[in-house]
């Protein structure tokens, strides 16, 4: 069975709004990763979770940004104190804040 053509580089990549040339740049490391839109687009095409995908490329979302930014000191403690909690346990705190039990 082949691969499915609409996966291929040129594919993806034209669907995301850039060259499969850039895109395979950035594939080997040659180049900075891209915008955060294109990133998002990529991750859509490519079935991933966009912040997964931006976190891959060192970046955050700017829906994120802008809610750190607001309270930077409140969630720079809250960081600190989840990122040796094992993942059950955050997990456990998101769903508690998602679902307003606390």
């Amino acid at each position: 069975m082949g691969a499915d053509a609409t996966f291929s580089l040129r594919q993806v990549a034209a669907r995301c709004g850039v060259t499969a040339a850039y895109l395979s740049r950035v594939e080997r490391g040659e180049v900075a990763p891209p915008s955060e839109e294109t990133l998002v687009k990529l991750a859509h095409e490519l079935g991933e979770d966009k912040d997964v995908m931006l976190a891959m490329a060192g970046k955050i979302s700017a829906d994120l940004r802008s809610v750190i930014l607001a309270r930077p000191q409140l969630f720079a403690e809250l960081i600190r104190a989840i990122k040796t909690m094992p993942d059950n346990t955050v997990l456990r705190i998101v769903r508690e804040v998602r679902d307003g039990a606390w």
